[in-house]
């Protein structure tokens, strides 16, 4: 049981993120096509194909640099509100990335830092059928699993509270983005956005639980 998560580990997670959502895109789309443009999918597999550029690109081994230069690079991915979203989410993790390597608690402090810094730029809350729906249960889950000091299973954690925070927003009325203009029409597909997040937890605990 891994109980800390240096630079190789956060790497390996921004890595499999990346396909993981790589692997969905087409159905990201589908999604995003009953409200929106349809383009989600696209858009979210550019984002992740310049963050596997930024770590590719990075001078130094340190997670704080990390995060901090893939969410700016992400934050200027056009296609909507996701790419700004995203950025604020990894630049607000980099201010809390130290010191490194970061236990447990470390991590869900960066998760919690993430989450504070991308709601400074939205209003919606849970409940409104956006990305929050998935993000507030996972970083939640995520201080819960502390206690417990392994990585791996924080991370397990955190996934399974995103993914079915995701799954709840199919019973939901957009509220935000393009969808809010079908209202009711929008309940029986979950949210593009809260999926999103749900795939990237997804491929954080591959990324621990391959290398593990």
């Amino acid at each position: 049981m891994a109980r800390t998560l240096d630079y190789d580990a956060l790497v390996r997670m921004l890595m499999a993120a990346a396909e993981e959502i790589r692997h969905n895109h087409a159905m990201l789309s589908k999604l995003d096509s009953v409200g929106g443009d349809g383009d989600h999918g696209t858009t979210m597999v550019r984002a992740m194909g310049i963050m596997e550029k930024t770590i590719q690109r990075a001078a130094s081994r340190n997670m704080k640099s990390l995060l901090q230069d893939v969410g700016w690079a992400i934050m200027g991915v056009d296609g909507g509100a996701i790419g700004p979203l995203l950025g604020l989410l990894f630049a607000g993790m980099s201010e809390a990335a130290t010191p490194e390597p970061a236990d447990a608690s470390r991590l869900a402090s960066m998760f919690e830092s993430g989450l504070a810094n991308l709601r400074k730029q939205t209003k919606a809350q849970p409940g409104d059928k956006t990305l929050v729906d998935a993000l507030v249960p996972a970083v939640e889950a995520a201080r819960s699993a502390v206690p417990g000091g392994d990585i791996a299973g924080m991370l397990t954690a955190s996934a399974q509270a995103a993914e079915a925070g995701a799954a709840a927003t199919k019973d939901l009325a957009a509220k935000f983005g393009r969808a809010r203009n079908i209202k009711e029409l929008s309940i029986g597909t979950p949210d593009p956005g809260a999926t999103s997040i749900a795939l990237i937890f997804r491929g954080f605990v591959k990324g621990v639980e391959d290398n593990a």
